[in-house]
């Protein structure tokens, strides 16, 4: 485990996954990460690349040859180096090799940054093709928060919200963890979320282009909670495991296959085209109250 702090922050990162364990603030004494518990759901912040989401068959073709990758791929479950750090910040790396290149026929470096600034932190997705040709990939962040955040409260005493009126419906997710083809209501031009745990009894909401780049987490009853900027990340998620004290706000480059995708990684909904010797960068920051 490694972890950055300052005065009124503590940041825990596991080298596998690259992933975010732990926030705590210690002004507040309070941990704003979801624990992990893994009789409900035994991840924190997993991290999601090459894909985010589910392939159609779990299955993708490039250039006529069909590559098997699992949900939200592979990244999350391959140890990561820790690169280099700072007394605020800290890098991991992963690059492609034998094992990444059966399954995704492209050289990459993925970087995931954390930096701690004076509200909280950020967190930055780093992708480098190191190659002469183009590069295809998703990527995308998963990290659950704790909900309630304090004693005294309950779930649904909490809601999000976005910094712009929103109508934009959710796009359901189909048994086989596709997106169906047309979105169901959700937003009346509101800013407004309740939380409350039916809410994901279908799994994830699934936002296309959301007018907001910005979310929060709020409660009437408590003064503490936490602010989410996303520019530049066109998808968005909101999740929880059926029944359980967490939400997770996910900022995605990329979604999961249609139900009627043709499977052709090209021309995949939401995926990156890097040219070679290029860079892509996209950074969500953490506010905490």
């Amino acid at each position: 485990m490694f972890t950055i702090e300052d005065r009124q922050l503590r940041l825990s990162i596991h080298p596998k996954g690259a992933e975010l364990q732990s926030i705590f603030h210690k002004t507040h004494q309070l941990e704003y990460m979801w624990g992990g518990d893994p009789a409900v759901w035994g991840k924190h912040s997993p991290m999601l690349f090459p894909i985010v989401g589910t392939l159609k068959g779990n299955t993708y073709y490039y250039e006529n040859k069909p590559y098997s990758l699992s949900r939200h791929g592979f990244a999350r479950d391959r140890e990561f180096s820790a690169e280099s750090r700072t007394d605020d910040s800290i890098t991991f790396l992963l690059r492609s090799d034998e094992a990444t290149k059966a399954v995704y026929p492209f050289d990459f470096e993925l970087r995931v940054i954390y930096r701690l600034t004076p509200a909280g932190f950020t967190t930055t997705y780093q992708v480098t093709n190191p190659a002469s040709g183009d590069l295809w990939f998703s990527v995308g962040g998963h990290p659950a928060f704790k909900v309630p955040l304090v004693p005294g409260t309950d779930y649904a005493d909490y809601y999000l919200e976005f910094d712009q009126a929103e109508n934009t419906g959710r796009w359901p997710i189909s048994k086989d963890g596709l997106i169906e083809t047309t979105a169901e209501p959700l937003f009346d031009n509101t800013n407004h979320l309740p939380l409350n745990k039916a809410l994901f009894a279908r799994d994830a909401l699934v936002l296309k282009h959301p007018a907001s780049t910005a979310v929060t987490l709020r409660s009437a009853r408590t003064e503490r909670g936490l602010r989410m900027d996303f520019p530049g990340f066109p998808f968005l998620g909101i999740w929880a495991a059926p029944g359980a004290d967490f939400v997770c706000i996910e900022p995605w480059c990329g979604i999961a296959d249609p139900v009627d995708s043709n499977q052709q990684w090209t021309e995949k909904e939401g995926i990156n085209r890097l040219p070679g010797g290029g860079v892509f960068e996209r950074t969500w920051t953490l506010t905490l109250y």
